[in-house]
């Protein structure tokens, strides 16, 4: 079935799209999780972290086959930095891990916040229009994105696409007693009109803030659902005024738009669980009248670095992603990230990265072994077959338990590279002759689970580990500037004969030969790939063939 919007909203917004539970199961008691409702439908057997209830909570969506996810996007005003890439990923992982390991489609919505404070300050300082650099950055955010292989959500929903929607849904608020609009054209909601209702996610109603002194509140923790333009400023008409919406109302809606009265998971970084998540929860609740509109929120904690401080641009400690692609591969990223629960704060360092890298490396090596074992070029001693075999099996139940346990990730790695040092210690036990019997067969089954459990979290083994993003032509580049350089250094060698006699000239040239050989060899093999090497007098150029300017190595 469809879940329709109401009679208000549903006559001017699209009605929702997915099918989702019939309706709520029972009660769950509990000091924090007290109101909270278990819902009924399709248990994942997973269970989560869930922010409303401060517990693991068994995860049951809808339907299987239509699991309702929104997440929380970016204010497109500026370069994504490596704190928002860490959040973005962590949920990349756990969505892949619902839909690959415990089988749920997931359907995810992401709203684009295109009309914001910051972006209308940033296009004035740039002298562009705020339509114009929204569009720039939210195109550089998908670039970002997807350079760091996260999936994109099913649906984007941009702010500036979806006024009159959210005009539609600030008027039920209103209209079902928890708003008011001001003779200054703003609308605000009223939170003394919910009573103890606010605070699901912070436990307890803020205190009042300091107003300023032309403020047109009811009440000081009142918040804007729809402000009054100002000059200069886009904006949009609407009941009360030309103005623009505020920034918890356009989530709300967006929501809305898609899933209706409720919503299975709702994701962001820690930082936006107050005020942003929990004004959502308001918000949607009082609109469609209902006592749980979302089921479960997910929080993401931040990325530290220098120990402590979070990487944010208001601190100036943020490392843009496209920076740090041109170091590290998305893949290090990944297993980075993996190391430690999504929920946790994880601190950024170059020793961490380089942990990682390093891991990483030692993951793909032993695959490497063990498919030079299968094909007869890795000599091994005898092999306990039966050992590894029982390994294999207790590390997909581990790995499959740890996943189910709020998507641990670290205890999930730790059981794969548990595997890998058992199995490499039956590698590393070297003989002169591969004579004797093989065991082929659970090597093959245990690189077949490694490469899909990495495959399944997004992180590729093997010979396509490389820098992205925009350095690729540049590691291209430097990989061929030290190619053809080391290949300088061997045939100077192999030519330069010194002061020795004729016949002493002549003997080492003779005995330097393969060096020239294999010098040749390679830029035939390079030529063969489309780059090409000219042995000049005293060094050696290269170029792109079919191209006209050479390369000196350095230059």
């Amino acid at each position: 079935m469809l879940r329709t919007l109401g009679t208000r909203f549903g006559a001017r917004l699209l009605p929702a799209t997915v099918a989702l539970r019939p309706g709520l199961g029972r009660k769950v008691s509990g000091a924090r999780g007290q109101g909270w409702v278990q819902p009924a439908g399709h248990d994942t057997g997973v269970k989560v972290y869930n922010s409303l209830t401060r517990r693991k909570d068994p995860l049951i969506v809808g339907s299987a086959d239509a699991a309702s996810w929104y997440s929380c996007g970016p204010t497109v005003y500026d370069h994504a930095h490596l704190g928002h890439a860490c959040s973005y990923v962590r949920f990349d992982i756990i969505r892949r891990i619902l839909t690959r390991v415990f089988g749920c489609n997931i359907i995810m919505v992401m709203g684009i916040t295109d009309v914001d404070d910051k972006i209308i300050k940033r296009a004035n300082e740039m002298n562009v229009s705020p339509a114009s650099l929204a569009n720039l950055y939210e195109e550089d955010f998908k670039q970002d994105m997807a350079a760091l292989k996260v999936l994109p959500p099913t649906v984007y929903l941009r702010v500036t696409e979806n006024i009159p929607q959210i005009i539609s849904f600030i008027e039920g608020i209103i209209a079902n007693g928890h708003a008011y609009s001001t003779g200054k054209g703003n609308v605000y909601f009223d939170l003394q009109s919910i009573g103890d209702k606010y605070g699901k996610l912070v436990g307890v109603a803020p205190g009042p803030v300091a107003e300023p002194g032309d403020s047109d509140k009811r009440h000081a923790s009142d918040f804007a659902l729809w402000k009054a333009a100002k000059p200069q400023e886009m904006f949009w008409a609407s009941p009360w005024g030309n103005g623009r919406p505020g920034w918890h109302i356009e989530c709300s809606t967006i929501s809305s738009l898609v899933f209706g009265s409720q919503l299975d998971i709702h994701s962001g970084g820690i930082d936006l669980a107050f005020p942003h998540h929990e004004n959502e929860i308001a918000q949607c609740e009082v609109f469609h009248q209902c006592k749980q509109w979302g089921n479960y929120f997910l929080h993401s904690g931040h990325l530290h670095v220098k120990g402590k401080e979070k990487m944010s641009k208001s601190l100036k400690n943020y490392i843009t992603i496209k920076d740090f692609l041109k170091t590290f591969s998305p893949d290090v990223f990944r297993l980075f990230c993996m190391r430690s629960n999504y929920r946790s704060a994880i601190d950024y360092s170059s020793s961490s990265m380089l942990e990682a890298k390093h891991l990483l490396l030692a993951t793909v090596a032993f695959v490497e072994d063990a498919r030079a074992y299968m094909k007869g070029q890795l000599a091994s001693g005898p092999i306990r077959e039966d050992l590894l075999w029982e390994r294999l099996s207790h590390t997909k139940a581990v790995v499959k338990a740890a996943l189910a346990d709020d998507f641990d990730t670290p205890g999930a790695v730790g059981a794969i590279m548990d595997l890998i040092h058992h199995a490499n210690r039956q590698l590393t036990a070297v003989t002169k002759e591969p004579g004797g019997p093989r065991s082929p067969a659970v090597f093959g089954s245990i690189i077949a689970y490694i490469e899909q459990f990495f495959e399944t979290t997004g992180i590729s083994l093997g010979d396509r580990q490389f820098v992205s993003g925009d350095s690729s032509s540049a590691t291209l580049h430097s990989v061929v500037e030290e190619l053809v350089r080391f290949r300088l250094k061997v045939r100077q060698f192999a030519l330069a004969t010194g002061e020795a006699t004729r016949e002493a000239r002549r003997q080492q040239l003779l005995e330097r030969q393969p060096l020239l050989e294999a010098c040749d060899t390679l830029r035939q093999d390079l030529a063969a790939h489309g780059i090409g090497i000219k042995d000049r007098s005293s060094t050696s150029t290269w170029e792109l063939l079919g191209q006209t300017s050479d390369h000196k190595p350095g230059s």
